[in-house]
């Protein structure tokens, strides 16, 4: 989907002259915001800025100090089921 923004022309010249295309900061901005708002969860922030992998995700996340929802409670007990469920398939290939 194409959005379009209007800023003032000194904003589209600083963001410019600090050598970020106008339209990648836009969109890093708005992840990061969702994200950091609970609005977006990790898959979605991820989807949205392209990354494969989760990996991706995080090194983003800390490049812009973003870390109240890097890796929570909810994450590793999510985790930690996952594992169960893999041993007890018998489908976990370490420990």
């Amino acid at each position: 989907m194409r959005v379009t923004l209007e800023i003032p022309d000194e904003m589209a010249a600083w963001v410019a002259s600090q050598g970020q295309n106008l339209s990648r900061a836009a969109l890093e901005a708005l992840a990061i915001e969702g994200y950091r708002s609970g609005a977006l969860t990790p898959l979605q922030t991820r989807l949205m800025m392209g990354f494969d992998i989760r990996y991706e995700l995080d090194q983003f996340l800390r490049k812009h100090q973003v870390w109240e929802h890097a890796y929570d409670l909810e994450d590793l007990e999510q985790d930690q089921e996952t594992i169960r469920q893999l041993r007890a398939e018998g489908r976990l290939l370490i420990g």
